[in-house]
């Protein structure tokens, strides 16, 4: 069975840094490509970053771009969002994703991931 766990989320002041976490187990996490994505409150869920599954290509929203940085440790099954320069729009539930299929690059559809992690609250105040 695969489980995603995230950690790390909280609440925060604008201008704060914070670290998300997801742990895989149940899939052989070094071949597959992971995303992280966001849904704010009362809005639709949204990309915010991919990497691919030899860590050699990420992707970021335009939104996060030269904010957040994700990377991955495959000797620990976790993947991380580092999120810098926290703004008040950034407040969501972040959630990260496996991809479908072995060895891709890390899209920015929601729809090419089969499973989830529960998501953890990010909350930034001005």
């Amino acid at each position: 069975q695969v489980q995603l766990v995230e950690s790390g989320g909280g609440l925060l002041q604008a201008g704060d840094s914070l670290r998300l976490s997801c742990v895989v187990s149940g899939r052989t996490f070094s071949r597959y490509a992971m995303g992280w994505f966001r849904q704010p409150p009362g809005k639709e869920r949204e990309f915010v970053a991919s990497i691919s599954w030899t860590g050699s290509r990420k992707s970021h929203a335009v939104s996060v771009k030269g904010r957040f940085t994700i990377s991955r440790d495959n000797a620990k099954n976790t993947v991380y969002l580092q999120m810098n320069s926290l703004k008040p729009e950034d407040t969501a539930v972040y959630y990260c994703a496996v991809e479908g299929k072995t060895y891709g690059l890390g899209p920015e559809s929601p729809y090419e991931y089969d499973f989830w992690g529960q998501g953890t609250q990010v909350t930034v105040s001005s």
